[in-house]
């Protein structure tokens, strides 16, 4: 790489992280998620404004694969705390009501996004068709887990029933919406051996008896000697994070080799790392390594996302069609979200609450979109109009959730998101 086109890329990083990080603090100014102006930063570096020309100035074609690995990089190392933070999440207790709003929250909408693709499918037929209404209606499924988890604990809601239900109800939801979306990955390539694809099952066992023992017994390792000082204890941090990443790096190769996409395999090993005897690990090393990958890798992924979007030349009935959208993905997740969890017997004003945090899309369905159009299931049209229903959804629980759970009602100090303070959901429908 030539000298002035590494000049070239480093002024584009820093270009993307001073966007990204300006616009994600005024939208948390004003108590929205950062990942909204992250998203729309992306979009104002793109085609939108001015025709391009900020994009060829500032993105000019050769620095552009460059951006495109890093981008890759970031959302891999992103899955990958996706299902860490997953994996932590508290499913168990009253898994009656857990079950029952996950899988409201996203059949509802699979069943109406797959139904209303079939009026999008143009000239698409037999198994692309298949193929892209099955897609439309995962993408609309999605519910964005980081994103929920800094909204309820931006409310002080983590730690109250309605913030146990929701991360609950997320987790479930999304698990179900990715094996979907990797299974129409695998379809989507024509080119793999459809055995490829079988080896998920020996891969995913690999990881749990395998890697993850082999993990816990390298996080309980403590420096020889019966003190440790902050050298010993840096070169086991970074001894871990090496380990880590090139765990990571062979876990998303895998998945990729297998005819899936490299975020299943990153999504995978999150899943699978130690919880017990791994303290020092969550403490010191992967927070680090989640900032690093939040400032400087995943900016760049909201700028190469926002390539394809182009709202200029957005006219009446793209409009029109974008109202739709909104009103499947919308009413799809709310409804279903809703419904469900009355019929478990959780309060109306709980399960309003519940309905409108699980709305919530985000960063997560970004890269769904962004898989979708890799894999030609979008074009960009289309894209850039589920682009703008992501932002719209995200933001709704901002906006409305102070309606129907003001901050005075999150409950009694001491309440928690336990199995156990799920009990208070149902209790106060008898009031």
């Amino acid at each position: 790489m030539a000298i002035g086109t590494v000049a070239a890329l480093l002024l584009a990083l820093v270009v993307i992280i001073a966007v990204a990080r300006v616009l994600g603090l005024l939208c948390r100014r004003i108590g929205q998620p950062e990942v909204i102006g992250e998203i729309a930063g992306g979009i104002l570096l793109g085609p939108t404004l001015l025709h391009g020309a900020i994009t060829r100035t500032l993105f000019p074609a050769e620095i552009r694969p460059a951006l495109t690995t890093i981008a890759t990089v970031g959302i891999c190392v992103f899955m990958f705390f996706v299902g860490l933070h997953l994996a932590d999440s508290r499913l168990s207790g009253q898994g009656r009501i857990v079950l029952t709003s996950s899988v409201g929250s996203v059949v509802v909408p699979f069943v109406l996004g797959s139904l209303f693709a079939m009026g999008l499918v143009g000239d698409r037929s037999g198994k692309t068709a298949v193929l892209f209404c099955l897609y439309l209606g995962t993408a609309l499924s999605i519910t964005a887990f980081p994103v929920l988890a800094r909204i309820l604990t931006d409310r002080q809601l983590i730690d109250t029933p309605i913030g146990g239900l929701a991360l609950a109800v997320a987790a479930v939801g999304d698990v179900l919406a990715w094996a979907m979306l990797s299974v129409l990955v695998a379809l989507s390539y024509g080119n793999q051996p459809p055995w490829r694809m079988l080896l998920v099952v020996p891969f995913v066992a690999l990881l749990v008896g395998v890697v993850r023992p082999a993990l816990a017994r390298l996080a309980r390792r403590r420096p020889a000697g019966r003190k440790s000082g902050p050298a010993a204890r840096t070169t086991l941090g970074a001894g871990l994070l090496v380990a880590i990443a090139g765990a990571l790096w062979l876990s998303s190769a895998a998945t990729s080799w297998m005819g899936l996409h490299q975020i299943f395999g990153a999504f995978l090993f999150g899943a699978v790392m130690p919880r017990s005897g791994g303290a020092g690990l969550r403490e010191r090393v992967l927070p680090w390594a989640e900032r690093v990958d939040r400032t400087v890798l995943l900016p760049p992924f909201f700028v190469v996302a926002g390539f394809a979007v182009n709202l200029s030349g957005l006219d009446a009935g793209e409009f029109g069609l974008l109202l739709l959208i909104l009103l499947i993905a919308v009413g799809g997740k709310m409804a279903g979200a809703y419904v469900a969890a009355r019929v478990v017997r959780v309060s109306p004003r709980h399960s309003v609450a519940l309905a409108l945090l699980v709305n919530t899309r985000g960063l997560t369905e970004l890269i769904v979109l962004a898989v979708g159009l890799e894999i030609g299931l979008l074009d960009q049209r289309l894209y850039s109009l589920l682009v703008l229903m992501a932002l719209i959804t995200t933001s709704m629980a901002g906006l409305l959730l102070p309606f129907v759970y003001p901050r005075q009602q999150a409950g009694p100090d001491g309440e928690s998101g336990s199995a156990d303070a799920f009990a208070p959901l149902m209790r106060e429908e008898s009031r």
